[in-house]
């Protein structure tokens, strides 16, 4: 699998990252622990997690796919320096209202916990999981960096953040001499692509921040498992329902006959989309089986031509036509 580098940092990253929000949630740990060694044996070495995974979820009080994937890492056969692992901080763990956000305390005590629960010493990449109005950046890369400096992080990155809001930290970084947001986690795929390509892309492209978008396959609707007449029992089906319009039915219509041409997937089709695009370091891919692993890893060899990807951008716009 080839490698891209993250930012300027220096980090070589797979050019698919493997997520772990489904952990403990659709994904038992003994499966989840298959994944990641598939996903691994497959070329895979960047893993993302947060501490908050998955609170949302039954009987998960947060930090269970940090401990999955911290137990994994111990099984043995598994070299730490070979992994790219980042993590997030900003929700709360439920220890009160005071127990989130991106003050100092908060930042200087969650990542020793994700420590802790990742059973590692030190994070390779550490991020901001969206931002925090009531804290100044400043105050925010102050501790960061505080971390960088103990080694404990290796690089810093933020998620969730509009254009405006990383400026900001990039302008505060650059200020201060404090360490800067390297990477930038968002939203995008097919069907959300204003988010993003309004003036995150620009900001990115500009100032060399690697781009790790999350929910590459929105919610599971890029799969084609969704169709028209057919909605499958799914932890995520309320989230797909979303995009169910006759523009995005016709959508898949196409991206059926795209998969059809190239011997691939639907899934491999929304993907290669986004490693089409030279901005993209690393999308984000979920999975709650090994045959879904095998599926998204398939995106890898599959290459969109320009005028595919052109047909594409076309379905899918945003921008009204001149």
């Amino acid at each position: 699998m080839k490698k891209k580098t993250l930012g300027r940092t220096g980090l070589q990253v797979s050019s698919l990252c493997l997520g772990t929000m489904q952990f403990g949630w659709t994904a038992d740990e003994a499966m989840s622990s298959r994944i990641l060694s598939a996903a691994v044996e497959a070329g895979i070495n960047f893993i993302d997690t947060a501490d908050i995974y998955s609170r949302w979820a039954d009987a998960n009080p947060g930090g269970v796919a940090e401990q999955i994937v911290g137990r994994w890492l111990h099984q043995g056969g598994i070299k730490r320096e070979d992994l790219v692992i980042a993590s997030k901080v900003r929700g709360n763990m439920g220890g009160g209202p005071e127990d989130e956000g991106l003050s100092k305390k908060h930042i200087l005590k969650s990542v020793e916990n994700s420590l802790r629960r990742l059973q590692t010493d030190y994070l390779d990449l550490y991020q901001a999981h969206w931002p925090d109005d009531s804290t100044p950046i400043e105050e925010t890369l102050a501790a960061f960096d505080e971390l960088v400096k103990q080694g404990k992080v290796l690089h810093i990155g933020a998620s969730n953040y509009a254009a405006w809001q990383l400026m900001q930290a990039l302008w505060a970084a650059d200020r201060t001499g404090l360490a800067r947001f390297e990477c930038l986690q968002p939203h995008y795929n097919l069907l959300h692509r204003e988010e993003f390509e309004r003036e995150l892309a620009a900001v990115c492209r500009t100032y060399q921040i690697a781009v790790i978008p999350y929910s590459p396959l929105a919610g599971g609707f890029l799969t084609g498992k969704y169709r028209r007449n057919l909605l499958p029992n799914s932890a995520r089906a309320d989230s797909a329902r979303r995009y169910f319009t006759e523009r995005n039915w016709d959508l898949l219509d196409r991206m059926d006959t795209l998969a059809r041409e190239k011997n691939a997937t639907v899934s491999q089709v929304a993907l290669a989309w986004l490693l089409a695009n030279p901005l993209i370091t690393s999308p984000i891919i979920g999975a709650n089986s090994l045959e879904q692993l095998d599926d998204n890893l398939g995106a890898v060899a599959v290459r969109l031509t320009a005028a595919e990807t052109t047909s594409l951008d076309e379905a899918t716009t945003w921008k009204e036509k001149e």
